[in-house]
């Protein structure tokens, strides 16, 4: 059964590794291991069998957060895996009173827009150029709530 935890150092090298899978500029694990020690960022695993089989990332600015990065395993993709940590990052936000989610996502990614969507995100600005392998434009999403 698959579970959605506070992300902890011994995540880190998994993190890591799925950031390559998954991005044409990943983050290292020095950068992970700042980010969890950010006292501004929240990072959640989705653990199944012992792995970390995806992961996400924010930063907390007092009542609104920044989703910086997403991402799940080739073989956990469209089983509710990405949904289920956004859910996990949503509760635990609010928990935290923060009212807002805001994140970029790649205009051609259309699995990530339909997740967002379903989820009440709507699309408020577009970043000219904000991916760069390979270029592309980012629609700028946020979803709002009261606490």
């Amino acid at each position: 059964m698959i579970s959605y935890k506070m992300m902890k150092e011994a995540h880190i090298p998994a993190v890591a590794r799925l950031e390559r899978d998954n991005f044409s500029m990943p983050w290292s694990e020095n950068v992970l291991q700042m980010e969890l020690n950010n006292p501004l960022s929240l990072w959640l695993v989705a653990i199944d069998d012992g792995q970390v089989i995806g992961y996400v990332g924010s930063q907390i600015v007092p009542d609104e957060a920044d989703m910086m990065n997403l991402a799940v395993c080739d073989a956990y993709r469209r089983q509710g895996v990405g949904h289920g940590l956004v859910c996990a990052l949503l509760s635990a936000l609010k928990a935290r009173g923060v009212r807002s989610l805001t994140l970029e996502v790649r205009v051609s990614n259309a699995p990530a827009c339909a997740l967002y969507e379903s989820l009440g995100f709507m699309v408020v600005g577009r970043r000219p150029s904000y991916y760069q392998k390979p270029k592309e434009d980012a629609l700028i999403l946020r979803k709002e709530w009261q606490n």
